[in-house]
């Protein structure tokens, strides 16, 4: 008996639910001793760990599925951190169910009830169970209070590679209704249309309402040390140069960051083609001014 709890526990990172107990066949007697004992911990009405003191990160994660039943799944952001989403993490954890929960709730963890098919949803392969990443990101869009935050979600998921615009927008239909779904479309399509963050897409809609000309975007450079680079935002001026814009988001501001950013500006740089900077917060706080400073460099207004 010992060592099939044990196994089980080093799965689950020692976390054992009182169903996962009574399929081991481990009486009530054995965990309330180990309780007494000091070995175990009593985390909910219904979930212990095999250790004591404040639960690790991935302890709270599996407590929180095994105290939700089976068929719950990581959700929203959290599942996007599992899946390598970076610079987007948050404290608490949500965690998706498909019924009302009528037991106590667990500090930090959040738990969203969707009617929707939670099989569909569940990313395959996966031991701690989790939503795939492009229902998990939609649906906390379209429950997210600010949509600016729920429209940079997405742009970052395409950003890092984690997912395509095309499946994303395969899932909007899949998941109907969804909140801001017509919005979320409009962002598929600049982001297929080679935009890789909020900002940039930022740039290309205020360009468009102001009668700028709209820039090419993640286009293919090869800098002086032969690597492929992919410029934010470029535009062919009429006198033969190119203009370069690269937006730098908050990640860009640690001092590894910063260095390598300056040196792909210099190995990009050549006698034809110009590269200045801008924040996202620019983007997002002082449009008019940033498409002042562009026109100054060159930049045409649209037709």
């Amino acid at each position: 008996m010992d060592r099939t709890w044990q196994e089980a526990a080093e799965n689950r990172c020692g976390v054992l639910s009182e169903a996962t107990l009574r399929e081991l066949k481990v009486t009530r007697g054995f965990v309330r001793n180990q309780v007494r004992a000091g070995r175990w911990t009593e985390r909910t009405h219904s979930v212990y760990t095999t250790t004591t003191g404040p639960p690790s990160r991935e302890q709270l994660l599996w407590i929180a599925l095994e105290h939700a039943g089976p068929d719950a799944l990581l959700g929203g952001l959290t599942a996007a951190e599992a899946h390598g989403l970076r610079n987007w993490s948050r404290e608490e954890v949500t965690v998706v169910v498909d019924h009302a929960l009528s037991f106590d709730p667990i500090d930090g963890v959040r738990f969203f009830r969707t009617r929707r098919d939670l099989a569909a949803l569940r990313h395959p392969g996966r031991t701690l169970r989790t939503c795939r990443i492009e229902p998990a990101v939609l649906i906390f869009a379209g429950d997210e209070a600010s949509q600016r935050t729920a429209m940079g979600a997405i742009a970052a998921t395409v950003q890092q590679r984690l997912t395509t615009p095309e499946r994303l927008l395969a899932w909007t239909r899949a998941l109907r209704p969804l909140r801001r779904a017509a919005d979320i479309r409009g962002l598929l399509a600049d982001l297929s249309g080679g935009s890789q963050s909020l900002a940039e897409v930022d740039v290309l809609r205020t360009c468009r309402s102001w009668g700028i000309v709209p820039p090419c975007r993640q286009k293919r450079r090869t800098d002086r040390s032969g690597r492929f680079r992919y410029t934010d935002c470029e535009w062919d001026l009429p006198d033969g140069r190119v203009l370069v814009l690269e937006i730098d988001g908050a990640f860009h501001l640690d001092v590894e960051s910063y260095s390598e950013d300056v040196r792909r500006q210099r190995r990009l740089t050549t006698p034809t083609r110009v590269i200045v900077r801008c924040t996202a917060q620019e983007v997002r706080h002082e449009p008019l001014e940033l498409l002042s400073d562009l026109v100054a460099l060159g930049v045409p207004r649209a037709a």
